[in-house]
């Protein structure tokens, strides 16, 4: 299974008995429905049974990753490949306004953050402390993006804890002036309405006072949560499953799912967000409730619009290490079980699967401007729900460490970055852009992602030759202009030399 990720089972939802010969229909986490055909009732039933138990393992430590041995040279720690460290180098050289904070060293401020998280440098770590009981969770005001063209910055962090009492915290407040220039002013960007935020007063949460942020300017971007966007992909899954359909009734489906409007809202905060640091030449601080969710599906976009980093292979894989796992997106909750669940899992949300598709979007509006393709995507995706390497288990850096998966499982990063691999995941369009991309959020620019949702639906046989066919015309017109600029050498070194002869 070096190749491709496990499809990970959710259960199988049905045994049926023809005469001897029974039949076991498996639903995958990747949606993929397989049929067993096995004769002999009693090994239809103890295979069933053996499918069920170890789909329902009890413990994270009895879960593939743990067994895996890869049957590949490992020539990069991925463990290793993506420090704070060394992404605080890539912007520290052209600011001296920012520092490494160690003060989550033992998890102990905040147990959803890394040990290791970027501030202002001048606010200290009992500032920090002070801080991380005003925020929801312990996640305090961190930096996300520095914009290295004009110096303004993207923060996130929980919920301010104002409360129905309206609860202030001067560190707080000092904490994200200082990330502002003089005479300037910095945007809010709450991901929640701001009728959800005004409820979440009654329960200890809540917004930042205007009186007490004079400087900021809070804005309600609404991005739905949890159970929803459940529901979404449930439905999606099965509008798709569903071949029986007239035009109208799938038409009708996609839009009861609701999914192109989650796509459209997340991307439409992102491109705010994007607005504000490249046009409006303005900082900004992003959170909805826990900061852990919508919040990163936000930041982490904003930076593919920005960043042309953030558009190559290993500037992706660092963003995701970055705004995902080490900033507490649980993953082990949000990818239980995908599409296809008896029960319901009060956790369960497709945030990162959702994340994966808006930059499908944007990659399908600007196909020369990404190193990778959209079979990376669909790489992570299958291995955000289930894997044979430990990269994407647990739903923090605590519960990471905790699992000790350094010691006991393989980077998904040391299998991707071998050159083999990696040649199946690049673009061949790609042309490095290092402008702002602005991706269109109009409805009729956002279709559904057939790649994920449509694959096991239909035979990927003829755009599998056309994409082939593509490559092969790159290649051969990358030949032919490597002959002309010979010919063009030729040619000048040619009229050099008649220059020289007829020169007296």
């Amino acid at each position: 299974m070096d190749n491709q990720a496990s499809p990970g089972i959710n259960t199988y939802n049905d045994v049926r008995f023809v005469g001897s010969l029974g039949t076991i229909i498996i639903k995958c986490k990747d949606f993929r429905i397989i049929q067993l055909d096995i004769p002999g009732m009693e090994e239809c039933l103890n295979i069933a049974s053996s499918i069920e138990a170890l789909s329902t393992l009890d413990s994270i430590t009895l879960m593939y990753p743990f067994f895996y041995r890869p049957m590949f040279e490992v020539i990069e720690d991925g463990w290793h490949s993506f420090l704070p460290e060394q992404e605080f180098e890539l912007y520290s050289s052209a600011t001296s306004e920012w520092r490494l904070s160690y003060v989550n060293k033992e998890f102990a401020v905040c147990p959803s953050y890394p040990p290791i998280v970027t501030v202002p440098k001048s606010i200290d770590d009992e500032a920090l402390r002070k801080v991380a009981t005003f925020r929801h969770g312990g996640r305090f005001p961190v930096l996300s993006y520095y914009h290295k063209k004009n110096g303004m910055v993207i923060m996130r962090s929980g919920q301010p804890l104002t409360g129905t009492n309206g609860r202030r915290c001067k560190e707080d407040e000092k904490l994200i002036n200082a990330t502002l220039r003089a005479g300037k002013r910095g945007y809010i960007i709450d991901t929640r309405s701001l009728n959800v935020a005004q409820q979440a007063r009654a329960k200890g949460g809540g917004f930042e006072q205007e009186a007490h942020y004079p400087q900021w300017r809070r804005i309600h971007k609404s991005i739905e949560r949890y159970h929803i966007l459940q529901e979404s992909l449930i439905k999606l899954v099965e509008a798709c499953n569903d071949q029986t359909h007239n035009m109208d009734r799938w038409l009708s489906k996609l839009e009861a799912s609701n999914w192109l409007t989650h796509i459209k809202e997340i991307l439409t905060a992102a491109c705010l967000a994007a607005q504000c640091i490249d046009r409006e030449g303005a900082s900004i601080l992003i959170h909805g409730t826990e900061g852990t969710d919508s919040t990163l599906q936000v930041t982490s976009l904003a930076q593919i619009i920005l960043e042309p980093r953030s558009r190559t292979i290993r500037g992706f894989e660092a963003l995701i290490e970055r705004e995902w796992l080490q900033a507490g997106h649980p993953f082990q909750q949000r990818c239980a079980q995908s599409a296809y669940c008896n029960t319901k899992q009060k956790w369960e949300a497709p945030v990162f699967l959702l994340f994966l598709d808006c930059v499908w979007q944007i990659l399908r509006q600007f196909p020369c401007s990404f190193e990778f393709n959209e079979n990376f995507l669909i790489m992570l995706f299958e291995h955000a729900y289930a894997s044979q390497f430990g990269t994407f288990l647990g739903n923090n850096e605590s519960e990471r460490c905790k699992l000790k998966l350094q010691q006991k499982t393989m980077s998904l990063w040391s299998w991707v970055n071998q050159p083999g691999e990696l040649s199946k995941f690049t673009n061949p369009l790609f042309e490095a852009n290092n402008l702002v991309i602005w991706p269109s959020v109009a409805p009729q620019s956002l279709p559904l992602w057939e790649g994920i949702f449509l694959r096991w639906n239909r035979s990927s046989k003829y755009l599998d030759e056309a994409y082939e066919e593509m490559v092969n015309i790159i290649e051969y017109n990358k030949e032919l202009q490597a002959k002309v600029n010979i010919l063009r050498r030729q040619l000048a070194e040619l009229e050099t030399e008649n220059g020289m002869q007829e020169s007296p």
